[in-house]
């Protein structure tokens, strides 16, 4: 049997998987778990252009998809086009940024040997192109959640610049704007991304549970999902000293506000005292 080829992007933060199910006259009610697979005639009517059986495409609302047996790079960006018309929000052009490779081998072995690049198993199993492609959208989508953590942490680096030479002034909108990014990350990745949900398969076949979880492990999603869900927690401690200082300043501009206004009534009694004020 010839080899199976994945190539996942991560091309947004959220997919409506609906939308495009009732588009393509799929009569199904689709949830976060699972991936929209497009195949056959419905991915002729995509790309307008003969389609083979063995090609497919899983699309993630996490914002990843993955093409399977697909190499011409003018099949994805049509299809990352049709994406585009359900979230205009894509940018097209930075479409395939955040992007990984892979492909499943066979071979008369006892055991699964996993690569860098490819997986070799001793037999076709049903399950095993939907859970590869599960693994890669998750990887390529933390990926990008990574990238945009780099961002935010940049951003906080210019502020405790500013810090360090003095200007404590740090205005609500952007203490707001940075911790609604942070929220937003923590959403994206934490919450949605769903690292530690499996597929509903795992459940119920042992193989594809033991298969699953060697792929999670060798692609260190575990471990990323906790280096990020650290480096979130930091900045929100960050934050809450940001917030502090700014909150100290503010209060601290009101007492001096009030203690000129104490001391401003004080010298106008002294003056009408003395005769100066009539």
């Amino acid at each position: 049997m010839e080899a199976i080829t994945f190539k996942a992007c991560a091309i947004t933060n959220e997919i409506d998987l609906n939308k495009i199910a009732i588009h393509c006259g799929i009569p199904k009610k689709f949830t976060w778990e699972e991936p929209l697979i497009l195949k056959g005639d419905i991915l002729r009517s995509i790309l307008y252009k003969n389609v083979d059986e063995s090609q497919q495409v899983l699309v993630f609302s996490f914002g990843s998809i993955v093409f399977i047996n697909y190499s011409h790079p003018d099949e994805i960006k049509a299809f990352s086009s049709f994406i585009h018309s359900f979230e205009p929000d894509i940018d097209l052009v930075n479409a395939d940024r955040y992007t990984d490779d892979y492909s499943l081998h066979f071979s008369e072995t006892e055991n699964i040997n996993l690569t860098d690049e490819y997986v070799v198993v001793p037999k076709y199993e049903f399950f095993y192109p939907e859970l590869i492609s599960t693994i890669l959208a998750k990887s390529v989508a933390l990926e990008k959640t990574e990238e945009q953590l780099g961002k935010i942490h940049d951003k906080l680096e210019a502020m405790i610049d500013r810090l360090e030479k003095g200007k404590l002034r740090i205005g609500n909108k952007e203490l707001a704007r940075t911790t609604a990014k942070i929220v937003r990350h923590e959403y994206n990745t934490l919450a949605y991304i769903m690292i530690l949900d499996k597929p509903d398969i795992t459940w119920t076949s042992s193989i594809a549970g033991e298969f699953y979880d060697r792929m999670l492990e060798f692609f260190e999603l575990n471990d990323r999902y906790k280096i990020l869900k650290s480096k979130t927690e930091i900045l929100y401690n960050i934050m809450d000293g940001f917030s502090n200082i700014s909150h100290s300043i503010r209060g601290l501009f009101v007492e001096w506000i009030i203690v000129i206004l104490i001391v401003f009534e004080i010298l106008l009694t002294i003056l009408e005292i003395a005769g100066w004020i009539p």
